[in-house]
């Protein structure tokens, strides 16, 4: 335990003393208290100030090693959470770190598959093919001839990722409780977020099945997908068929073998497309060194250590925020938007729907084959990140993957309009939602819904007369027409009081005036009493009193 907190303090006097390197120090005085918020500090400054938080930040994570780079890296893909300009730097995040030795990989490749490497692999290369902040790749070729990657975690990351973890979950926590920008934001859920995808990520068991699923899913016969050999995979090592191609981003090798770019576009678009509208699982981060073109023209995709998930109810709604950009409907986006995403109580909207109907004048009259979908889609979660709308991490994981395949397949082809390849599967979709055999088939799913909200009556009618019974049953109501009246009746009735009282003292005062004059006295005298002078200053002060009473009221 001693030891576990010692390491957290120097790990935590780390970061400190980094985030002072690059001028972020004001970082740890915010949670002393003394500080301004990150942002904040920044909006202050100069143009030029703000335009290097993102570049002081990126170099901080870098330098704090893979846990901050990754997690940067998958912020990079929260435009609802994090500033654009911070995004932009996030994006640029590099994994500057060295391989590790090759007798650290082949020990631990050893361990985890039980066998020594030679009973295995008939050869494995020395030199990694690539290293990254978590592994790194070797080629090599099984004992049946097969060519393979082996990808391996780098020795005792997963130990440093959990103290840097711990420690960003108390600083979150800690930031809460005393700023206000961090529970604005909900600092705490972002970093739980955060941290979940990247401990998935860790294990290498998830990214095996995203393979193995991603390869049942894909219909394309121009898709492919590499094996997985399950029997020397684990959750530290991953053997995955080896895959001879061409990176989408070498242009001069594409060109000498032939390849027909504009085709390799459009079956690129149309890959992710088919992935995210009739699939609902996708690959969220294709970017060329994650996508290779076969010798044959087929499209293979590498590396699924970040996916994204669709459900049904979002990808009805993304389809739908879809259909409301095209048709230029502001009301049609806020509805898809509020669907999808977790809208604050107190939003205001009145100021989103402006928000939302300037970006809806951004694309005006644009042509389509103009219209960048991954572009609008991340404007939009521009917007929510304004209004503090929570997207789920999937959808904004949607908005990645359009953005970095529109980038790939528009250097591809310039000419290609992706709202023209995505049209086909958006208006299939449309079609799918008005089927009376697929409304059917969603009335049935929510039948047990009806039929446990049916059983629930009867319960919930005996508690109602029951409370009833007791005396404890309390209504409420509040309406600004009620208390308008009664208001209106307040002041009735104190005008007829008011009138009562004068006519009281008028007939009581003429009585008196009228037995004077009778009995032949000017004033009445009981007991030598004046009782008129008595009386008519009793009534005057009962007068006076209750008509200041009604005037402070202020209902006369």
């Amino acid at each position: 335990m001693y030891k576990n907190r010692f390491q957290h303090l120097l790990r935590y006097q780390t970061i400190m003393s980094t985030l002072a390197r690059n001028s972020l120090g004001y970082a740890a005085d915010e949670l002393k208290g003394t500080g301004k918020n990150w942002f904040q500090k920044d909006e202050e400054a100069d143009l030029s100030k703000r335009n290097h938080l993102g570049i002081r930040i990126r170099m901080a994570l870098e330098q704090l090693g893979p846990t901050f780079v990754k997690l940067g890296q998958i912020a990079s893909t929260r435009p609802d959470l994090i500033p654009a300009d911070i995004i932009d730097e996030l994006q640029k995040l590099q994994d500057h770190v060295k391989p590790f030795s090759y007798s650290e990989a082949v020990k631990l490749v050893e361990s985890e598959l039980n066998a020594s490497l030679s009973d295995i692999f008939l050869s494995f290369s020395k030199e990694p093919l690539a290293a990254a902040s978590i592994g790194q790749v070797h080629r090599a070729v099984l004992k049946n001839g097969a060519e393979v990657i082996v990808k391996i975690q780098r020795p005792g990351i997963q130990a440093t990722i959990e103290t840097d973890l711990d420690i960003l979950a108390e600083w979150a926590r800690i930031s809460e409780a005393k700023m206000g920008w961090a529970k604005h934001y909900r600092l705490r859920d972002a970093v739980e977020e955060l941290s979940y995808a990247l401990i998935r990520e860790l294990n290498y068991l998830e990214e095996a099945r995203n393979a193995e699923k991603m390869k049942s899913c894909s219909k394309l016969p121009y898709v492919y997908i590499p094996e997985i050999y399950w029997d020397f995979t684990t959750k530290r090592v991953l053997t995955m068929e080896f895959v001879d191609g061409i990176p989408l981003s070498d242009h001069t090798r594409l060109a000498n073998a032939g390849i027909d770019c504009k085709q390799l576009a459009q079956r690129l678009a149309t890959a992710i497309f088919s992935q995210i509208l009739e699939n609902g699982f996708f690959h969220a981060d294709p970017h060329p060194g994650n996508v290779m073109v076969l010798a044959d023209g087929r499209v293979a995709f590498l590396d699924f250590g970040m996916v994204g998930k669709l459900s049904p109810h979002h990808k009805k709604h993304f389809v739908s925020l879809v259909i409301a950009l095209r048709n230029q409907s502001t009301k049609g986006v806020i509805r898809a938007v509020s669907h999808m995403g977790i809208v604050p109580d107190d939003v205001d909207q009145e100021k989103l729907f402006e928000d939302v109907d300037e970006l809806r004048q951004k694309y005006y009259k644009v042509p389509l084959n103009q219209v960048s979908i991954g572009v609008a889609v991340q404007d939009l979660f521009q917007v929510a990140f304004k209004h503090r709308i929570r997207m789920p991490s999937d959808m904004t994981m949607l908005g990645k993957s359009l953005l970095t395949m529109e980038g790939v397949a528009i250097a591809l082809d310039p000419a290609i309009s992706i709202i023209d390849v995505s049209e086909p599967f958006g208006k299939k979709l449309f079609v799918d939602r008005l089927n009376p055999l697929e409304l059917g088939k969603q009335l049935l799913e929510e039948v047990p819904d009806y039929f446990d909200l049916i059983r629930e009556v009867p319960l919930g009618f005996r508690q109602l007369v029951k409370v009833m019974r007791q005396g404890k049953l309390r209504i409420e109501a509040n309406s600004p027409q009620l208390d308008e009246l009664l208001t209106k009746l307040d002041r009735i009735v104190n005008r007829l009081s008011f009138s009562i009282v004068l006519l009281s003292l008028s007939i009581v005062m003429l009585g008196f005036i009228i037995g004077a004059a009778i009995s032949g006295t000017l004033s009445p005298i009981i007991g030598k009493i004046p009782i008129v002078e008595i009386g008519f200053v009793i009534a005057l002060l009962m007068s006076l009193w209750l008509l200041f009473a009604i005037f402070r009221s202020g209902r006369f």
